[in-house]
């Protein structure tokens, strides 16, 4: 049986950030879309080291080993995001202030990139706190809690 295609998680990266580079790669080529997407999915596979299931992977079929849980793909998809916001904050070009609209504040490349940190952080934060609560859930049998059993 065939494993969890590398596209299931990016379908959900993609309902999590909102980037019209992103879209403008994927519809002049889809392969060249996933193919840039594998540079956030690897290091998310890394940092999602005690994960309950194998994540071993082929990039020759761009897919895991195993069929991957809905809560696993979500989590891979959380930590690219991460990396997503890492690379926005990184690229120089978008310190670049927009056309502005006298209805909308203009804010300097300083303040743009400071609440992009904030962010960032934001987002780490929540992302450490996912991983924590999934590897309690994932690693206390609550069932010896509940009949007393505290394993000292």
């Amino acid at each position: 049986m065939a494993g969890t295609k590398f596209t299931e998680v990016f379908d959900q990266f993609t309902m999590l950030v909102e980037d019209y580079r992103l879209i403008a790669m994927y519809e002049a080529s889809p392969t060249d879309f996933e193919l840039f997407l594998q540079g956030w999915l690897i290091p998310a596979i890394v940092e999602f080291a005690f994960c309950d299931q194998d994540l071993s992977y082929s990039l020759v079929t761009c897919e895991f080993v195993e069929t991957l849980t809905n809560n696993n793909i979500i989590t891979l998809a959380r930590i690219m995001k991460k990396y997503w916001l890492q690379r926005a904050i990184d690229d120089v070009t978008q310190m670049q202030l927009r056309i502005q609209d006298h209805d909308f504040k203009n804010y300097s490349e300083a303040q743009n990139m400071k609440e992009k940190r904030e962010r960032y952080i934001l987002e780490m934060e929540a992302i450490s706190q996912m991983l924590v609560d999934y590897s309690i859930s994932n690693s206390i049998d609550w069932s010896a809690w509940l009949a007393g059993d505290f394993g000292i």
